[in-house]
């Protein structure tokens, strides 16, 4: 059941739906994104790889590491907030960052996201979760990022459906979350305009997004 709720490359999960419908809003945001050359901070190569269109060249920078797939496709081990590391790579035009800035660590570190987002290039794109959606995305459980962290923890380690727990320290992990409001959002982002992905209603998700090019 975890597969066709979350399933990583499983065409048929609801996550894979949701993301296929989100790059389709990328798409009519930036519709030359074929021709872009893109930093994702935070990502993984597979991601773009499923995709149906082809940026001109993506660099995902990300603390893991991930091989690189080919000369258009490469990565690089390091932090998403040090775009001084990330610049000598080169000039990018579209900055990307998908489920990254609730995992920085902190208020200070979102800042440093948020202004290595706008250094990177002068059009971005950054989704993260809404704090305010019923299921938290993470360990797929109702309201859990409301709850006390030892309950959090009792909750991980039983339900089923939850990813969280597979390895390493739990209370490290769940605490490293720290999921954000569209006001939020706006504040690390103010000249952005936010897309709200909704399902059933709701929105399970935001998107900051902007393009200094156009105005």
């Amino acid at each position: 059941m975890r597969d066709a709720l979350t399933g990583g490359n499983n065409p048929l999960s609801i996550s894979t739906r949701l993301r296929r419908h989100r790059f389709e809003a990328l798409l009519r945001a930036f519709r030359d994104l074929a021709d872009m050359s893109v930093v994702d901070l935070g990502g993984r190569p597979s991601m773009w790889q499923q995709l149906p269109v082809r940026p001109r060249r993506v660099v995902c920078v990300n603390v893991e590491d991930h091989e690189s797939p080919g000369d258009w496709l490469i990565t690089l081990k390091g932090d998403a907030c040090d775009f001084q590391a990330i610049k000598r790579l080169g000039s990018f035009d579209l900055a990307f960052s998908n489920s990254t800035i609730e995992h920085v660590g902190g208020h200070a570190r979102r800042v440093e996201f948020a202004n290595a987002i706008r250094s990177l290039a002068p059009r971005y794109w950054v989704q993260t979760p809404n704090r305010y959606f019923p299921i938290e995305p993470h360990a797929v459980f109702p309201a859990f990022q409301f709850l006390p962290t030892r309950l959090r923890v009792s909750v991980a380690r039983r339900w089923p459906l939850s990813p969280l727990g597979n390895d390493g320290d739990l209370i490290d992990e769940i605490l490293s979350i720290e999921l954000l409001s569209a006001t939020d959002l706006r504040f690390y982002f103010p000249e952005a305009k936010i897309w709200r992905e909704r399902v059933v209603g709701l929105t399970k998700s935001l998107s900051a997004y902007h393009d200094a090019t156009t105005r």
